[in-house]
């Protein structure tokens, strides 16, 4: 018969993954190996192979748990904007951008270990594994991008939607590199200021003219001195 699971073992897994998570975004994957994850949980490596099977499953249960609660975030921020007053004098659509930004900001500040793991370390999973999260990186961002349409169909026409989305998580996805935790600022205090900084911009903001920047360019550029006969 096998032996049943010790009392606490869905929480010990739980602080071990949290502690992989933390060592991955300090040292990086490579830079981590399982005897520093031992140690660092109070565990000894024997000990530490009865909850987990190995750092590269760490490394996908950190990616692809990250990204789940990012998709349910999605779900999450759209059902609580349809069912809030307006609070927006721009109406439901920025309303629904704006609950996006605040769950995402919120979830970045809480997670940051596994999302600088997500951001940084996804490079080292195996093609099926990285497919997979990637695959629910896009959904996300394919949400971001519908939020942004639905604010500027204007620009979504121009085929702005993803550019500015892509912008949009430069700001979020990045902060983690700058903003220190304990500092003066935290994500709470800047979630306010990344939301007016896109949706106040986003309203100046005007489609390009196609091939316009293109044109240009291509004036502007020194053309090769032809070879001497």
């Amino acid at each position: 018969m096998p032996r049943g699971r010790a009392p606490g073992y869905d929480t010990q897994r739980e602080q071990i993954v949290a502690r992989a998570a933390e060592l991955f975004a300090r040292h990086g994957y490579p830079g981590t190996s399982m005897n520093q994850l031992a140690e660092a949980c109070g565990v000894s490596k024997p000990s530490l192979y009865h909850y987990v099977d190995d750092k590269y499953r760490l490394l996908v249960e950190i990616a692809e748990g990250h990204v789940d609660r990012l998709r349910a975030l999605v779900a999450e921020a759209e059902a609580e904007a349809a069912s809030k007053p307006l609070a927006s004098p721009h109406g439901r659509p920025e309303a629904r951008l704006r609950a996006l930004i605040e769950h995402f900001m919120a979830a970045y500040a809480d997670s940051q270990d596994a999302h600088r793991v997500l951001t940084e370390d996804v490079k080292f999973l195996e093609p099926a594994d990285r497919r997979r999260v990637l695959d629910g990186q896009r959904e996300v961002v394919d949400a971001f991008a519908a939020a942004v349409a639905a604010a500027r169909p204007d620009l979504a026409g121009a085929g702005l939607q993803k550019p500015l989305t892509m912008l949009l998580f430069g700001m979020m996805n990045w902060m983690f590199t700058w903003l220190r935790p304990g500092g003066a600022m935290s994500h709470a205090d800047m979630t306010p200021v990344v939301a007016d900084l896109f949706c106040g911009g986003l309203a100046a903001v005007q489609a390009p003219a196609r091939g316009t920047a293109r044109a240009s360019a291509a004036r502007a550029r020194p053309r090769p001195a032809r070879a001497a006969a």
